[in-house]
């Protein structure tokens, strides 16, 4: 779906583990790493979303994670110029995510990238809580980086220090969900 200002809503996923690291993908036939994430279709919750994604994504399900936060806003990054595909309308000049902080609840031997047709990612690894900063393309990084410092105080139970190069104002602040 894309608003009426040309952006395309989409949900993060950020999936952490018990050392408190977080699974990055790496783009299929690509040398590109990203946090999972996907569009939201017409009629569809942010939550149904959520679960369509992390299912076509790296293959688990509700039963494999604990939805711990979500930012409580949308966070949005323009399309550098030569990404826009001026032909397709509606334009879509960037995307619009609300992101959500997920636990798994399983063995990581459940993720799985290959269950679909699509496949998005081809390697995973668990990295860092702020590493995916550093790795994403550069368009991507300040949603990034606003993200993580939203979702961190949930992580770390406010016992987390942010990285001094990351000391930018926080924009957003994360909410924790079922409490």
């Amino acid at each position: 779906m894309i608003d009426s200002e040309g952006y395309r809503a989409n949900v993060g996923i950020v999936i952490t583990n018990d050392k408190q690291q977080i699974l990055l993908a790496k783009r299929y036939q690509q040398d590109s790493w990203q946090l999972p994430q996907g569009g939201i279709d017409e009629n569809e919750t942010e939550l149904e979303a959520l679960f369509r994604e992390l299912d076509e994504e790296v293959g688990l399900s509700a039963e494999h994670v604990e939805v711990i936060a979500k930012t409580p806003k949308w966070l949005r990054y323009e399309l550098p110029d030569y990404h826009i595909r001026r032909k397709q309308k509606p334009i879509c000049i960037g995307q619009k995510q609300v992101w959500f902080l997920l636990k798994l609840t399983c063995d990581e031997s459940n993720i799985k990238l290959d269950t679909h047709s699509d496949i998005e990612f081809d390697d995973w690894q668990w990295v860092d809580y702020w590493h995916p900063i550093e790795e994403v393309i550069e368009f991507k990084k300040t949603v990034y980086e606003d993200m993580l410092k939203a979702l961190a105080p949930v992580l770390f139970d406010n016992q987390h220090k942010i990285p001094s190069r990351y000391s930018r104002p926080l924009k957003c602040v994360a909410i924790t969900l079922g409490q």
